[in-house]
């Protein structure tokens, strides 16, 4: 492409200044000041105005790139196939599928009977249901077993706050019937009449209580069935591959416990699985006569037990697979005939199969440097098919199913890329960064053919590295428009992670947090020294947990990089773990730690965002977030733009952009979400100094 400077930029207008109000925190003896500790109100027409300055002055310093973004916008929904449709899946009689028709936002849920030569029946048309609201998310559904009911649940503030609806399959009508303020998690008992669910507390969004509901009652007189009362643990409904059991998980970042109940019988009392101890994580399947559970007891990365179903005390579990200190155990599938195994061995998930019968193995070989791989909807355990998917930064998501008997593979679905797309235009490699202690670790990259290492380009490099979530290498459409335009993608595999077991996650938590913003720091620099980017053209992006390694790694290094992207970033990290009313706050005490021990306290403070800011240059900044979100409060990124404004010492360019229908997943629809990639794009482009307009 045609590489030109941008259009000429506008004079710079005066940033909106918020007022200071001293707010006096003391914790543990130590006082800290916070003069925009007001922005906390969402009902105050003040903060709303501030807000609003902020989107107008955002909105002024982006007049000159509105065309790039325009374009951009319009590249990456040309690569979307306007009329899609998902991989279809059996489930009894049905098969059920998604799809997209074209010019519009929302999908429709479909089914056909028998085959899929037969017509076809929309269960419900997201598009309808979205009409009238700003923001639209259908999240869970599910198919009553006697396939007759759809139980659906839609969020329509953007806060994950949902309302599960019904609707009668058989004569297509909507049942009068809906349970409000709810998670959106659910499962159906056997006696296609009782739904299971669950509800979350109205202030902290905890999923905390599981309860009953029979079609054709009141929802108000629902019966409660578990309530949660450890505020550090949260709480779902599952269903075992066999159908038999109904699951109730109770889950925090390092414990977990299961109760179970004859599905045939959900009216019946659940039953401890194993009674939880702090540190011992596991979940549970059933098929057969045996329960397998995947623990981390004795195993630090995890082992596969199993036990008869009326054993399920841990001293009865028996192995099936042992631990590996080198080996993930991420998860399992079960089959009547096969067992499969996705492990996860130096960064990379490998699909492992094993035939129960006689213990035979192999296991699938994706012949990439960096990729994905991923379990399908295997949803019946009758079949000697394995549906997967596989993804790489080259390779759009490819869904097969595969032949665990005769080794052949089928390929179902590739994601469709319009537009002149080729893999064979784009090459990815992995390397790997010493970190300031000798740590080793991984990037992988992704750029267009022809590139060369030599220092002049520019290159965005991503990160997260919290909870234990892997950041696989997968692909991306939008990528497409800065990788045509000269970027070097990479992605940074830190610790905080999962990516190389559960000891990468351990050293990258609690109070050995700033492991994770050291190593980003490392992969930085390492990218600079070896030519993959021009030191004056490498940037930086992450969001939530990640959009605090940005604030993190900005105060540690505020001359590393050129320019940082920070989406719904979770930055005023002391005072949301003080406190507890805050969504999220008490279950996030191990991953954090909690700050009301004095320890803990003083770490967090050392390296939180907000509290570290100080009189300095800092890179251009871009900060998004939602005005609904519930999981990062809008106030965290406003504060610290606020903060920022107060201090910095440079003129480098600060925009918050806030999106006052939006919650933590930003905007809703297929294509309306990449307004805010297009916007994000256009800012790196232009500080990159050459775009294509």
């Amino acid at each position: 492409m045609i590489m030109r400077p941008s259009q000429s930029r506008p004079l710079m207008p005066t940033p909106p200044r918020a007022k200071r109000v001293p707010h006096r925190l003391e914790h543990h003896g130590h006082v800290r000041t916070d003069e925009y500790y007001w922005l906390r109100d969402r009902e105050n027409p003040e903060v709303l105005a501030y807000l609003q300055a902020e989107n107008e002055y955002a909105a002024t310093l982006r007049s000159h790139t509105r065309d790039l973004e325009q374009t951009l916008f319009e590249e990456i929904c040309g690569r979307i196939q306007p009329t899609d449709l998902s991989v279809p899946f059996r489930l009894g009689d049905f098969w059920y599928y998604i799809r997209y028709e074209e010019g519009k936002e929302y999908a429709l849920y479909c089914r056909k009977e028998k085959s899929l030569t037969n017509p076809e029946s929309i269960m419900v048309d997201g598009n309808e249901l979205a009409r009238g609201h700003d923001y639209f998310s259908l999240g869970n559904w599910a198919v009553s077993p006697g396939q007759d009911i759809l139980a659906y649940a839609i969020d329509t503030q953007g806060r994950r706050i949902f309302t599960i609806g019904f609707k009668n399959l058989t004569t297509g009508e909507t049942i009068d019937e809906c349970i409000s303020s709810v998670t959106g998690n659910m499962e159906w008992g056997n006696d296609n009449r009782t739904l299971l669910y669950s509800r979350q507390d109205p202030e902290t969004l905890r999923s905390n209580q599981i309860l009953r509901h029979r079609l054709g009652t009141n929802p108000e007189l629902d019966t409660l069935v578990y309530e949660e009362t450890d505020e550090t643990f949260s709480v779902a409904i599952e269903k075992t591959k066999s159908k038999r059991y109904l699951m109730i998980g109770s889950h925090q970042s390092i414990t977990s416990e299961y109760r179970y109940v004859n599905a045939d019988h959900p009216e019946s009392d659940f039953q401890i699985f194993q009674a939880r101890k702090r540190g011992h994580e596991y979940d549970v399947d059933h098929l057969g006569d045996h329960f397998f559970i995947r623990t981390n007891d004795e195993a630090k990365n995890f082992r596969l037990m199993r036990t008869e179903t009326n054993k399920t005390n841990l001293t009865q579990w028996q192995e099936v697979i042992p631990h590996r200190p080198d080996v993930f155990l991420e998860g399992f599938e079960l089959f009547e005939n096969f067992l499969v195994l996705e492990e996860r061995r130096q960064g990379l998930i490998h699909l492992r199969m094993i035939r129960t019968t006689d213990g035979f193995e192999h296991e699938l070989d994706f012949g990439e440097p960096a990729y994905l791989a991923t379990l399908g909807d295997n949803l019946e355990a009758d079949t000697s098919y394995l549906r997967y998917g596989y993804t790489s930064m080259t390779t759009p998501m490819t869904i097969y199913d595969y032949h665990m008997e005769t080794r052949e593979k089928i390929l179902l679905k590739q994601e469709p890329v319009l537009g002149n797309f080729h893999i064979s235009h784009y090459q990815t490699e992995r390397l790997f960064a010493s970190a300031s202690d000798g740590i080793s670790i991984p990037i992988s990259l992704v750029y267009r053919k022809g590139f060369v290492p030599n220092g002049t380009h520019p290159l965005l490099l991503y990160g997260y590295g919290s909870y234990g979530a892997s950041m696989d290498a997968s692909f991306s459409s939008p990528r497409l428009s800065l990788l045509d335009r000269g970027f070097v993608y990479a992605l940074a595999h830190i610790r905080g992670g999962e990516e190389l077991g559960r000891q990468w996650y351990e050293n990258g938590k609690l109070l050995y947090k700033k492991n994770t913003f050291t190593d980003f720091i490392a992969c930085a620099e390492f990218l600079i020294q070896q030519g993959y980017a021009a030191p004056q053209k490498i940037f930086s992006l992450g969001g939530s947990a990640g959009g605090l390694l940005m604030g993190a790694i900005m105060n540690m290094r505020p001359e590393l990089f050129h320019g940082v992207v920070a989406q719904v970033p979770f930055v005023d990290v002391v005072t949301t773990m003080l406190d507890p009313d805050i969504p999220l706050t008490t279950g996030e005490y191990d991953e954090w730690g909690d700050p009301n021990q004095q320890q803990f306290y003083e770490y967090m403070l050392s390296y939180s965002p907000y509290d570290n800011l100080q009189p300095r240059s800092y890179p251009h900044l871009l900060v998004t977030s939602g005005l609904h979100d519930s999981q990062v409060q809008f106030w965290e990124p406003a504060k610290w733009v606020a903060k920022l404004r107060a201090l910095k010492t440079d003129n480098q360019r600060l925009l918050l952009r806030t999106n006052m229908e939006a919650g933590h997943s930003g905007a809703s629809g297929r294509f309306k979400r990449y307004e805010e990639t297009a916007m994000i794009y256009a800012f790196l482009l232009d500080l990159a100094g050459s775009v294509d307009l």
